[in-house]
């Protein structure tokens, strides 16, 4: 990551506005406490929030009990997120979809986990061979991205906000070494969004699990391999102790979204003060997401290295170029099957060709 984009800087300025009208120094003769504080309306406004992951989980998981912490402060105690924990409410897997039902106020978890819906859906989280988090902020934020992403959520009923971004992805967990792209043929793998169209052909049987399950799949042979996350988290689930073999780059997640989602009708009543609230502490969870992920990363690998004989290894050009070209069969099929495909895909297509003069001649090689 080369630097912070201008919607984050904006963001964490809005959210310091926030906390300093919410919780900064004042004169004793106006200071307020939590007691006294109080909605528009007159009334604490709570919300159930179910998260895709459990907040155990390093950095994602994590994150949702931090963010409802700081949306409580910020709104001066008058807008309060209750965390559920996967399966408390509804399957992490289900999420999103309760959101959109109604049958949960909001949810904390990852647009692509919204694909069975559309597909589509899956560039809003991340997209094979695609942009670093500068570039990737720069067309969710400037380039069309949340237009996008607001109109075809809103057909569903859920309002969408960016309120993380973690950095590049490991690309899996082996048992074996692979060498060739026969290799991969037959694995059954659990595997996330676009990238798993890629695998499937090149022969690799690829289905999605919650995080919570991945271990267990892996463990009794249910799955040969996986992908999940950065090495921080695989590190959490233990996947080390089954399969040795680490492999990286992530092309299929150069750099990952999450998102808090609300229910239409819900974020249609709150008052735009806790409207605000909501973006600007999501402004500022994307700030310290990045930010912690990038920290941490290269201490995971030495641990798992070092204590727990993990393999290393950097795919090999041929294979990345296998991945590559499967890739872009991918994208011309599936823009030829669903319209929201090609709408969202020439939009980012367009930003990144566009997007490539600044950074072919901005940044260091």
């Amino acid at each position: 990551m080369k630097r912070l984009s201008t919607p984050l800087l904006v963001a964490c300025c809005a959210l310091a506005a926030v906390f300093t009208g919410a919780c900064g120094e004042r004169s004793p003769s106006n200071q307020a406490t939590p007691a006294q504080a109080k909605s528009p309306t007159g009334q604490v406004v709570e919300m159930n929030m179910a998260s895709m992951f459990p907040t155990s989980l390093t950095l994602i998981g994590e994150a949702a009990p931090k963010f409802a912490e700081k949306v409580k402060r910020a709104s001066g105690g008058t807008l309060v997120l209750k965390v559920y924990e996967p399966g408390a409410l509804v399957p992490g897997l289900q999420t999103i979809p309760a959101v959109s039902k109604g049958s949960v106020d909001s949810a904390w978890s990852s647009p692509g986990f919204f694909s069975g819906t559309d597909s589509a859906f899956n560039f809003f989280t991340t997209v094979p061979f695609g942009p670093e988090a500068p570039e990737f902020m720069a067309w969710m934020y400037y380039g069309g991205g949340r237009e996008l992403q607001s109109e075809m959520f809103g057909k569903h009923d859920v309002h969408a906000i960016p309120c993380g971004l973690t950095p590049p992805e490991a690309s899996g967990w082996f048992r074996k070494e692979i060498k060739t792209v026969d290799d991969l043929k037959g694995l059954k793998m659990r595997f996330f969004g676009l990238g798993a169209k890629v695998m499937d052909k090149l022969g690799v049987s690829t289905q999605l699990l919650a995080p919570g399950d991945i271990f267990q799949a892996l463990q009794l042979g249910t799955i040969d391999a996986t992908e999940f996350a950065n090495p921080s988290l695989d590190e959490k689930l233990g996947f080390y102790q089954v399969a040795k073999y680490y492999y990286f780059p992530g092309w299929h997640q150069p750099a990952s979204f999450l998102d808090f989602f609300i229910n239409r009708k819900k974020w249609d009543s709150l008052s735009d003060q806790h409207k605000a609230v909501l973006e600007a502490v999501c402004g500022d969870m994307v700030t310290q997401i990045v930010a912690e992920g990038e920290a941490t990363q290269w201490a995971a690998m030495m641990r798992m290295r070092d204590q727990h004989g993990v393999i290393i290894k950097r795919w090999p050009p041929e294979i990345l170029k296998a991945y590559q070209k499967a890739w872009n069969e991918v994208v011309a099929e599936e823009s030829a099957a669903n319209p929201n495909f090609k709408k969202v895909y020439d939009s980012y297509a367009a930003f990144r060709a566009n997007y490539a003069l600044w950074h072919d001649y901005g940044f260091m090689k």
